[in-house]
């Protein structure tokens, strides 16, 4: 049998204790006391459960079971009724929260307002009632089409209040992706606005709905919200104003109770080919695993002002911009565009002018800071920041380093979280004040996670062993199935290593029992016998002080199988030149070895990525293969990148 261990190159060694002054006001005060709840969690899993859901969320009717578990396929809280939108907004009315900065909103071009959960509250109750009005119920579904604004936490909120199944579509995804989506669940009614900011211009989403429209005969009605003041078509009949309909809404509506299970949403996630899978989330379980986790990884207090820089059109802005931080009661800060417009400081102009507290974000945005260089940062002072979050692939130790110094001043715990659309809540993280942190670690699972590495076999692996990483029990915040498709989720998630939750993510558990994440299997690449995840290499690259980021992909190869190709982004002011490359593959051979050598170094201004800052690999793999760049190329933040790597030089 063919070995598929993946050989681990990394050596970071680095350890960081929780700093004493945060971990003296940590919502859970100790490592004993983690390692008390976590065996808790695992040894008496309903008990645990049970007494959590009891506390963090408010209930109709009481649930009469925990777990009904026929694998793969979980029921959580059976017999329990709830109103999701009610545990964010309503649960808040009457208390010292209902005055509170609910969404603090900063548009691109500088216009801010502020939703108090009262203010909110009316809000949604209002949208709900409009969806009545067109004849939505239960069961439903609705697309959401629109850019980074309150209204689209309102229609989201909205829709749950009524049981209505939302999916949120990505505001820069083209009209084909929009067509799909809409098909794939026959949402009746779509949800968007004319346009939205984007380094300051307008990205004109109602255009792009216009042109999916003649092929989604499911759409009844088109709400559009006026963002941005463009010209639009407005068909008679079909398209309906935002603000025309909110104005003879009454601003009361009560939430009725759902059952436990459901449906929320659906969230579309593609990869890099093939029919978009549809994962569906349902209501109480999923509510329990983003409150909890946005109350013990962020460490939540009432004073915060929380911001996490995710698009709501990814997992990560349901789950940590909109339902779990207004289940908490958090104030939670959104905006709407770029972080290098006007200048590549805005992000940290945003953070000292409304004082944000926790900051969450993606190590590809990291990376661009550090590319940008320290200047944009040291004008800003960050001194209201006390915590510090990354999210959406493994971060580089170099980034991490750079991250917590320069943005985090030596003083901010990092928590380095780890978890997919499919896990709905964050799965494995550093609890701060609470665990010792490694730079490029998501060192522990959270509260009833049991996650393991194991071969092909399902065998466990020995510690500092690469293998597939998986998750071994059920969680309340799982995906249920596949929108329609559930063969589908039964193929993808669960047949490769049955009984197990298949991550699609290579992992190595360290001495110490740490998680890291070497990326995904697919990314895993056969090079001379060897199985090498590209993230490591990747993070060797970027811990060389003239790189800002890099990319690794492997083209075919005769002798070894595989050839790695670097793609690699220089810092500002570092000219790129053969003895740079050879200094490069040196560095790498240095830092993990020989055998992770890229083979060829390709220097590239910029990287192929969406407008969420993912690269989209399958352009590079292409590239570097010397064929054409095939495939829907519309989610791209540039497309004269893909023209220049193509002409840059090996």
């Amino acid at each position: 049998m063919t070995d598929l261990t993946i050989t681990s190159v990394s050596r970071e060694s680095r350890i960081f204790k929780p700093p004493a002054e945060f971990k003296g006001q940590a919502n859970l005060g100790s490592f004993a006391a983690y390692r008390k709840l976590y065996a808790e969690s695992v040894n008496a899993p309903e008990k645990f459960w049970a007494r959590q859901a009891k506390e963090h969320l408010l209930w109709r009717k009481p649930f009469k079971s925990v777990l009904r578990w026929k694998l793969p396929h979980s029921k959580w809280f059976s017999g329990g009724y709830l109103n999701l939108s009610e545990n964010c907004l309503d649960r808040h009315l009457g208390t010292h929260r209902e005055n509170k900065a609910a969404i603090i909103f900063e548009g691109e071009p500088g216009d801010i307002r502020t939703l108090t959960y009262r203010q909110l509250h009316r809000e949604v109750c209002k949208f709900a009632n409009v969806l009545e009005s067109l004849g939505l119920k239960k069961g439903d579904r609705a697309a959401i089409y629109m850019p980074m604004v309150p209204e689209a936490a309102v229609a989201m909120l909205a829709c749950a209040r009524l049981g209505v199944v939302h999916t949120v579509i990505f505001g820069g995804f083209s009209s084909e992706a929009i067509k799909d989506r809409v098909n794939d669940c026959q949402a009746r009614l779509i949800i968007t606005a004319d346009g939205g900011w984007r380094r300051g211009r307008i990205i004109e989403l109602k255009g792009s709905v216009d042109r999916a429209l003649p092929n989604t005969p499911s759409v009844e009605h088109v709400i559009v919200l006026r963002r941005c003041g463009n010209e639009i078509a407005m068909a008679a009949g079909r398209d309906l104003w935002w603000h025309d309909l909110m104005a003879r809404a009454p601003d009361l509506h009560k939430a009725r109770a759902h059952e436990s299970e459901t449906p929320l949403f659906i969230l579309y996630t593609s990869g890099s080919t093939g029919k978009p899978k549809g994962v569906l989330h349902t209501t109480a379980g999923y509510l329990l695993g983003v409150t909890m986790t946005t109350k013990y990884v962020f460490d939540l207090k009432d004073a915060d002002i929380y911001w996490c820089t995710a698009d709501i059109g990814w997992v990560t802005g349901h789950s940590y911009v909109v339902y779990g931080p207004l289940a908490s009661g958090a104030t939670v800060l959104m905006y709407e565009g770029a972080p290098n417009h006007p200048e590549p400081d805005r992000f940290w102009d945003i953070i000292d002018r409304h004082g944000v507290t926790i900051f969450y974000t993606a190590p590809t945005a990291i990376r661009a800071f550090m590319r940008w260089g320290d200047d944009y940062v040291n004008r800003h002072r960050l001194r209201s920041l006390r915590l510090l979050g990354t999210v959406g692939e493994p971060i580089n130790p170099e980034a991490w380093m750079w991250y917590h110094r320069t943005i985090g001043k030596k003083r901010c715990p990092i928590v380095d979280t780890w978890w997919q659309t499919e896990t709905g809540a964050i799965m494995v993280t550093p609890l701060p004040g609470v665990t010792p942190t490694k730079p490029g670690s998501a060192t522990l699972p959270f509260f009833g996670i049991v996650p393991k590495v194991v071969d092909e076999a399902g065998h466990e692996v020995p510690r500092n062993t690469g293998g597939r990483f998986v998750l071994t029990r059920p969680w309340p915040s799982m995906l249920r199935t596949l929108w329609g498709d559930d063969e589908r989720f039964k193929r993808q998630y669960w047949s490769e290593l049955p009984g197990m939750y298949f991550t699609g993510d290579g992992a190595r558990q360290d001495k110490d029992g740490y998680f890291w994440i070497v990326g995904r299997i697919d990314d895993v690449l056969n090079v001379a016998g060897h199985r090498i995840g590209t993230a490591e290499v990747e993070s060797a690259l970027v811990s060389h002080h003239s790189v800002a980021e890099a990319a690794v992909v492997g083209r075919p190869d005769d002798l070894k199988g595989q050839a790695l190709v670097a793609f690699v982004t220089l810092k500002a002011g570092i000219p790129p030149g053969g003895a740079l490359k050879e200094e490069l593959r040196n560095h790498v051979a240095k830092e993990i070895g020989s055998l992770a050598k890229p083979d060829t170094i390709r220097f590239a201004a910029g990287l192929p990525k969406t407008r969420s800052g993912k690269i989209m690999r399958r352009i590079l793999k292409e590239i570097a293969a010397g064929g054409d760049v095939k495939g829907d190329t519309t989610t791209l933040e540039d497309f004269s990148v893909v023209a220049t790597l193509q002409q840059a030089e090996e």
